[in-house]
């Protein structure tokens, strides 16, 4: 496993590895996997699929200063780089890029990439900026790594829209693949900021998944249930926790996160067996943690 700081190391390793491989099939396909560290089983998970669908697999390692707000915990993300490296080397990574601040912003930054339409419900509402900086990091690090494919967790879905429709706009040749959601046996979605929970913000953070497997139900069996009766049922469940404040919980189209019809409801969806997206985010103490489940929708037989 090699590990570059710099840009240009990380170029380098990327070529001598793509002309080392071109021999075979899937040698000189570039996977890449974007973090900003302390990583877990769900980022492995990304770098187990890196590696069995490309041959040359690429992690990056960077806590990207411009997509925390100023009240945010920039300062007190969690960093582990040995624990890290350790993860890497055990699935298989082939080059590790780990830039500094400097190395990545090394000027006064005066170019941005926003993506508008996706951006503004969910996390782009509740965190300004955010996706704007997300978005310049992730076209940095494609342009950095020249990837062919790139991998992203489904726990940060409007990530995963985003980074989509930026790929798909400016034309870039890079396929974006989205991972299962990975949790714990009790249901809790990994996340760095899962250490930040005490034992009882632990345990009431269950609400968030339970109360999203019962709305999916609900929606797979009840052909009369409704996206507001849906979205206040999950408010209700999350409320009956003492320790949750809820940023925002939202039923929307997938991928165009749009509001569905109030009319309508999930009756054209149904029929077109299109997808939606019942997304939360919610606050326990200091920690806000995101969860989401996305549903391609089919008809339900009526009840007689």
């Amino acid at each position: 496993m090699r590990i570059a700081k710099t840009i240009a190391e990380v170029r380098s390793f990327v070529a001598e590895l793509r002309a080392e491989r071109s021999g075979t099939a899937s040698g000189s396909i570039v996977g890449f996997v974007p973090t900003m560290g302390y990583l877990h089983e769900g980022h492995a998970s990304l770098l187990r699929r890196s590696r069995q669908e490309s041959g040359i697999s690429v992690l990056s390692i960077f806590v990207n200063p411009i997509q925390f707000g100023p009240n945010e915990d920039l300062d007190r993300y969690p960093r582990s780089e040995e624990a890290d490296l350790k993860l890497a080397e055990r699935e298989g990574v082939d080059v590790v890029f780990l830039p500094s601040v400097t190395e990545m912003y090394p000027e006064e930054r005066r170019t941005t990439v926003t993506v508008t339409g996706v951006t503004e419900r969910l996390c782009g509402a509740s965190r300004p900026g955010h996706f704007d900086g997300v978005a310049t990091v992730v076209s940095k690090l494609f342009n950095i790594v020249k990837p062919d494919q790139a991998f992203f967790g489904a726990k940060d879905a409007q990530q995963v829209a985003v980074l989509q429709k930026m790929v798909n706009d400016l034309n870039m040749d890079i396929e974006i693949i989205p991972c299962p959601i990975v949790r714990e046996e009790d249901g809790l979605a990994l996340s760095s900021r899962n250490v930040y929970l005490s034992e009882e913000q632990r345990r009431e953070a269950l609400v968030l998944s339970r109360s999203l497997r019962t709305a999916s139900l609900r929606i797979e069996s009840d052909a009369a249930v409704t996206p507001e009766l849906i979205m206040a049922e999950v408010t209700t469940a999350i409320q009956e926790s003492p320790l949750a404040e809820i940023d925002y919980v939202d039923l929307l189209t997938f991928p165009n996160l749009e509001p569905l019809d109030e009319q309508d409801g999930f009756t054209k969806l149904r029929a077109s067996e299109g997808s939606i997206i019942l997304a939360l985010a919610v606050k326990f103490g200091s920690t806000r943690l995101i969860d989401n489940t996305i549903m391609k929708l089919k008809e339900v037989p009526l009840h007689v």
